[in-house]
């Protein structure tokens, strides 16, 4: 089973389900949300994703995502689609142990930073995520 937390520990959460599709995403929405060069998500089905102590609050980043962050300090947590209702993705940096997700490819290249120099030998996808990922 995966743990983790927010930055201030109010939100703990669990997750029982077998990560998948773990990627860093480029996007420019993922960056602005995290204030970050590239995010780490993985995916579950929404049912392995069950939250324990705090409150998430939710806003939409686009017109078919969704995204979740603590209410008090402002950690980003989760990313739903409307386009696959059957998975959330949880952001990898909010894990108590991230080494135990690590990414398996980049996505939304494309988006990517200038600056930004990947050479962990990954994959690198100009778009979305492949279904193997």
């Amino acid at each position: 089973m995966l743990k983790g937390r927010c930055c201030c520990g109010a939100v703990r959460y669990e997750v029982d389900g077998t990560p998948r599709h773990s990627t860093g995403c480029h996007c420019s929405i993922c960056r602005r949300t995290s204030a970050a060069p590239f995010v780490a998500w993985f995916t579950v089905e929404p049912a392995s994703f069950r939250l324990v102590a705090g409150e998430l609050t939710r806003f939409r980043s686009s017109a078919h995502a969704t995204r979740t962050f603590c209410t008090r300090c402002g950690t980003p947590i989760t990313f739903q689609s409307a386009h696959y209702p059957d998975e959330i993705d949880i952001t990898t940096g909010s894990l108590d142990d991230p080494e135990q997700v690590p990414p398996k490819a980049h996505t939304y290249a494309a988006s990517a930073l200038s600056w930004v120099k990947l050479a962990d030998g990954l994959p690198v996808y100009p778009d979305k995520r492949p279904e193997q990922c």
